[in-house]
């Protein structure tokens, strides 16, 4: 996911990195589909690779939301507010063609040039260290994707609260699969059908016994229930500035400034909202910018202070740098509380 680097697989480098979107014939899509897609051409004003772009939105390699196949394309499922949609985006000779099922097909592609970055401005960085600016000079094609969408990112934030990454990735994918919906068109069918996430009233009603199953303890499952009741408040912040918006979603308990930085870091592009509270994040900025493996969090926002307004892309870029510092400790040890 950063060249020829290979940092290990942490959950902050997961969500930095870069999704493969690998050329060639073969799909993992069906071909046919039971009604035509609606389809949009775009061009972006330059470069762009949707592995970049796309891939903070994929919760683990069996998303069963998200989705990069063979040919070269990227495909989501997402419940948007005119219901659920799927989204298939390819980019070739310099254009972008999307193409979309489903009752919220014309919402996403309405929404496809955000989705893809057109509303960030990469020219208004300026790199002030060595490795930022090589990793922006290996990756020209790094845009901010704005999704318009703040549920989608918060209850697989909520998920990954305090627990690993192979957690909490099984636990989106095990009650996605379960409560969710089959994605609308070619994508819903086949032997690896990819799935839309649940309505806000169905994740309100998962019984308990399910989040034990899917290893959701009962502190994050309550959070997103608290979350649901009052989703059609927090879906409205994506009109708000990043700051006032992630104000409202931490209104919510159990939703703090990690939570709210990863959600508007999707929801609204925002290059400023750099994750706090993260266990590896500030141990590899430190280790980037100062060569610090120890820094905290207070540290790692004096070290970035030089990129005030652009944090968050510059701690994307320290991560596509591959520069991590080698392990020293255990990985977290892994509790499956669905056993107990």
């Amino acid at each position: 996911m950063a060249g020829r680097f290979d940092p290990r697989p942490t959950r902050t480098t997961v969500r930095g990195g870069h999704v493969g979107v690998p050329p060639g014939a073969a799909a993992g899509i069906p071909r046919q589909a039971a009604a035509p897609p609606r389809a949009r051409r775009w061009a972006p004003d330059g470069p762009l690779d949707l592995g970049l772009v796309l891939g903070p939105l994929r919760r683990g390699p069996a998303d069963p939301t998200f989705r990069a196949t063979a040919d070269g394309s990227v495909w989501r499922a997402s419940r948007t507010p005119a219901g659920p949609g799927t989204l298939r985006v390819r980019a070739y000779g310099g254009e972008v063609l999307g193409e979309a099922w489903g009752p919220g097909a014309e919402w996403l592609l309405d929404r496809l040039p955000e989705l893809l970055g057109a509303a960030d401005d990469p020219d208004a960085f300026v790199p002030r260290h060595r490795v930022v600016a090589l990793a922006r000079h290996r990756r020209p094609g790094l845009r901010l994707t704005r999704t318009g969408l703040v549920l989608e990112s918060l209850i697989p934030s909520v998920l990954e609260q305090k627990v690993t990454t192979d957690e909490a990735y099984r636990a989106w994918r095990l009650l996605v699969r379960r409560f969710g919906e089959p994605a609308p068109g070619p994508a819903g069918a086949g032997e690896r059908p990819m799935w839309v996430m649940p309505a806000p009233r169905t994740w309100a009603l998962i019984p308990s016994w399910e989040w034990h199953r899917a290893g959701v303890d009962d502190k994050r499952a309550s959070t997103v229930l608290r979350a649901v009741r009052v989703a059609a408040r927090l879906e409205q912040a994506v009109g708000m500035p990043a700051v006032e918006a992630r104000a409202r979603l931490e209104v919510v308990p159990g939703i703090g400034p990690w939570t709210s930085a990863e959600v508007v870091q999707r929801s609204h592009g925002a290059a400023d909202a750099v994750t706090v509270g993260d266990l590896h994040l500030p141990g590899i900025v430190g280790w980037a910018l100062a060569g610090d493996r120890d820094a905290d969090d207070a540290e790692m926002l004096r070290l970035l202070e030089p990129y005030a307004g652009q944090r968050h892309r510059a701690a994307r870029l320290i991560l596509l740098s591959g520069r991590t510092p080698a392990r020293r400790a255990p990985k977290m040890y892994r509790v499956d509380i669905g056993l107990l």
